[in-house]
């Protein structure tokens, strides 16, 4: 079903008279790692997730709205923190219309987006010329301060994977715009532009290979700045990524893929994930639960090994939402659409995922034996808490955005469970229906 806009609610459209309260009741509330029986009062005008006490016994306001869930689960709204595009956009092609046409093509992809359960998200660059990043950095920067529902999924900030990645992890990135940080910062702003890394950032995050000459002077300065550095397309050994985490680097970027494979006498970056010392803490990792880019007990190995570093990303293109067949790709290439499955036609390599983040989710809590609560804080708490968002993002506590997922609990085919998106609210307005 297409995003809905309800006319009864929005701010613009709130009665003087409006409390505009409303309190979900008879759900499953996701808490840490429980499903607890509750209530939740929210506020449609403030967007805010309220104290119900308060307002219902100091305040004596009667919620405007009671929202029975009938037992379902009631999330946070999901976080993607690695979307490269969806609906056939891509968030790094620049339309032959120009920017005005990309900033219309961003606004589609966040009101379908926010139907699969996203209600924020990374919009995610691949390695490309400087000039892309230039043109498409003002439109991917943080949304939300309008706090209108009607714009969709909302962004967080950009995720800039590349250019500075090894070449020889270089996946589907486009090898001749890879470039070193040879001199710190000032590549990075040569790249980017220096006005996207000023202070309020467009960028969010960067993915870089922290073994390149300058990488490390790179992610210090990135990190003074307020955005997040991920390890990733790296060649790095356990030592050159244990630098990059002393660095100030604090995620890694789709674990197992684009790196060296684990080896008994070098780890590589997934060594990262063994013992925390005095010196560094075990980072976050992406991971992508679609059958396609790893093995389920790979999953399995990297959770158990740091459970609340797990953050599950969809790693998807412009060809997620979009019917099986041959479509070009941005370097020259073509991609190969089969299901799920994204191959490059020219040697078969994964080019990308077209999943929905909740079909990871479900995937996840299948493989690993993870219940509803830890699987779903993979995509809530957690990459919120890695993007220093915490108290904003990704709970269901007072004073959070009031961005809500409505979930039913399936039982499939050989007893396995599946979630599926009945209900999303953004800011406290509900967006999208399945009923």
């Amino acid at each position: 079903m297409p995003l809905m806009i309800p006319a009864y609610r929005t701010v613009a459209a709130q009665s003087e008279d409006s409390s505009g309260v409303i309190k979900f009741t008879n759900c499953l509330l996701v808490k840490g790692n429980s499903l607890v029986d509750g209530d939740l009062w929210v506020s449609s005008v403030t967007g805010k997730i309220l104290n119900g006490q308060e307002i219902l016994y100091e305040h004596r306001t009667a919620p405007e709205k009671i929202v029975d869930l009938g037992g379902r689960i009631l999330s946070p709204g999901l976080i993607d923190t690695q979307l490269n595009g969806a609906y056939g956009f891509d968030f790094s092609v620049i339309p032959e219309e120009g920017t005005a046409a990309y900033g219309k093509g961003v606004l589609r992809v966040n009101r379908s987006l926010v139907a699969t359960g996203v209600t924020s998200y990374l919009p995610t660059l691949t390695s490309q010329p400087p000039e892309v990043y230039q043109q498409a950095l003002p439109y991917l920067g943080p949304s939300g301060s309008a706090r209108d529902a009607s714009y969709g999924s909302e962004s967080l900030g950009a995720h800039c994977e590349g250019p500075f990645l090894s070449p020889t992890k270089n996946g589907i990135h486009n090898a001749s715009v890879l470039q070193e940080p040879v001199n710190g910062l000032a590549s990075l702003a040569d790249c980017y532009g220096p006005a996207n890394l000023e202070t309020p950032s467009p960028i969010k995050l960067i993915t870089l290979a922290p073994e390149l000459p300058g990488a490390l002077s790179s992610i210090e300065a990135l990190t003074s700045h307020d955005i997040h550095v991920s390890i990733g397309h790296s060649e790095a050994s356990y030592e050159e990524a244990k630098a990059g985490v002393k660095a100030g680097a604090s995620m890694i970027t789709h674990l197992f893929n684009a790196m060296r494979p684990l080896h008994h006498r070098n780890p590589g970056i997934f060594g990262l994930l063994g013992t925390a010392s005095h010196s560094i803490r075990k980072p976050y990792f992406g991971i992508i639960a679609d059958g396609i880019h790893l093995h389920p007990t790979s999953i399995k190995i990297a959770w158990n090994a740091h459970p609340d570093g797990l953050i599950l990303v969809t790693d998807a293109m412009r060809l997620a939402g979009m019917p099986d067949g041959t479509y070009d790709w941005t370097n020259g290439s073509r991609i190969i659409k089969e299901g799920a499955l994204l191959t490059l036609e020219e040697n078969g390599k994964i080019a990308g995922s077209s999943i929905q983040l909740v079909d990871c989710v479900t995937n996840f809590m299948n493989w690993t034996g993870a219940s509803v609560p830890e699987a779903l804080k993979a995509v809530t708490a957690t990459p919120a808490k890695m993007l220093g968002m915490q108290d904003v993002k990704g709970t269901l506590t007072e004073g959070a955005d009031a961005d809500l997922v409505v979930l039913d609990l399936q039982e499939a085919v050989g007893g396995e469970k599946k979630l599926v998106v009945d209900e999303v609210w953004k800011f406290g307005i509900k967006v999208f229906d399945r009923a």
